[in-house]
């Protein structure tokens, strides 16, 4: 079997074990039980079980990104940019809840983690290819005056928390229900009014 498809099953295999058991009480040889992996490939491909962890959360959150980017073309107008933060989100949730429940619970673990670092570096480099693709949007005056560094948590905090009460059984509807809305609205928060 290639490695990469023994890495994914192992990733899959921890996905099911925290989703079922929770991340605490997951032990490694739960993972390699649903894996099939023997305990040297978990090992091998690892290290140990909180690298596991920090992979799984890596490789969630760059699905997402790599969603998005693939999205924000240069092309597409500020609008349409903004509307795809919320979009790409709403798609890749309802796709991946659990994977979704996991990354939303598991940030500050990764984040104080030995993968920390590599978490932080891909914030860093996502962030700037976000950040470059918006610019000309900002410097056309389409956004009203917000802080780079606030920008994205207004876009993507309503649907983040309406995907936090959906994941956990909250929310009446399903969350695609809501997806064009909270897009307007991620739109109507950022935009610079020009009838005013």
């Amino acid at each position: 079997m290639a490695r990469s498809a023994r890495k994914q099953e192992i990733l899959q295999a921890a996905l099911a074990c925290f989703t079922e058991f929770g991340v605490d009480a997951t032990t490694i040889e739960m993972i390699r039980d649903r894996s099939g992996a023997s305990i040297g490939s978990l090992y091998h491909h690892f290290g140990n079980r909180e690298r596991i962890i920090g992979a799984l959360y890596l490789e969630g959150i760059g699905e997402y990104a790599a969603l998005l980017e693939t999205g924000l073309l240069d092309s597409l107008e500020a609008e349409a940019c903004v509307k795809l933060f919320v979009t790409c989100y709403v798609d890749w949730v309802v796709v991946h809840p659990d994977w979704a429940r996991f990354i939303l619970h598991n940030r500050g673990r990764v984040e104080a983690g030995e993968m920390g670092e590599r978490l932080r570096e891909f914030n860093r480099e996502h962030g700037g290819r976000i950040a470059t693709i918006l610019r000309r949007h900002r410097e056309a005056g389409a956004f009203k005056a917000i802080p780079g560094e606030c920008f994205v948590s207004v876009v993507i905090g309503p649907v983040q928390d309406m995907a936090r009460n959906w994941l956990a059984g909250r929310s009446k509807a399903p969350l695609a229900d809501y997806r064009e809305l909270l897009a307007e609205i991620a739109w109507d928060s950022v935009r610079r009014r020009t009838d005013a």
